[in-house]
C-alpha cells in the first residue's frame, strides 16, 4: 500500500466523477440533490493513491465558518486512511483560512468516523437524500 496524498485542486470533473460513483451509483442519491449547484463557490481536495483519484471532498466557507461535504472515497480504496487524510486536509485548509469551526452532515452510520477527528453530533437526525443523517461539528480555534 503506497502513499495517499491528499491537496487542493481545480479538477472538478475528476471530483464529480468520484462523487458519482459513490453517491449517485452507490447510495443511489438523486443527481439533482448531488449536483447541487455550489460546486464553483466551493473549495476541493483530491486524494490520491499511486497516481490515481481515488477521493474527494469540498468545502463551502461562509464567514468564519466551514462545512465539508461531498466526502467519498472509491471502494477500492476503503480502509486505507483515505477519507481519514481528506478530512485532516480538510480541517488543516480551514485552519489556515483562519475559520473558528467546521460543520458536516455525516451519514449517521458514519458519526464513529469522525468522532476521532473531534466533531460531535449537534441537533437531532435528519433524512438527506434518503439517508439519516445527523449534523456534527468541531471547533478550529481556541478563542
Amino acid at each position: 500500500m503506497s502513499a495517499i496524498t491528499v491537496g487542493l485542486t481545480d479538477d472538478l470533473a475528476t471530483c464529480l466523477a468520484i462523487r458519482r460513483v459513490v453517491f449517485i451509483e452507490g447510495q443511489n442519491v438523486p443527481e439533482e440533490e448531488e449536483v447541487d449547484g455550489r460546486d464553483g463557490e466551493a473549495l476541493h481536495l483530491l486524494a490520491y493513491q499511486d497516481g490515481d483519484a481515488i477521493g474527494t471532498a469540498r468545502m463551502l466557507i461562509d464567514g468564519e465558518t466551514g462545512k465539508i461535504g461531498r466526502v467519498a472515497v472509491l471502494d477500492s480504496a476503503r480502509g486505507q486512511g483515505a477519507g481519514r487524510a481528506l478530512m485532516l486536509a480538510a480541517l488543516e485548509e480551514l485552519r489556515a483560512r483562519g475559520l473558528r469551526e467546521a460543520w458536516l452532515g455525516s451519514q449517521t452510520h458514519a458519526l464513529a468516523f469522525y468522532e476521532p477527528l473531534g466533531f460531535q453530533a449537534v441537533g437531532p437526525e435528519f433524512i438527506d437524500a434518503g439517508i439519516p443523517h445527523r449534523m456534527m461539528m468541531t471547533r478550529l480555534t481556541s478563542g
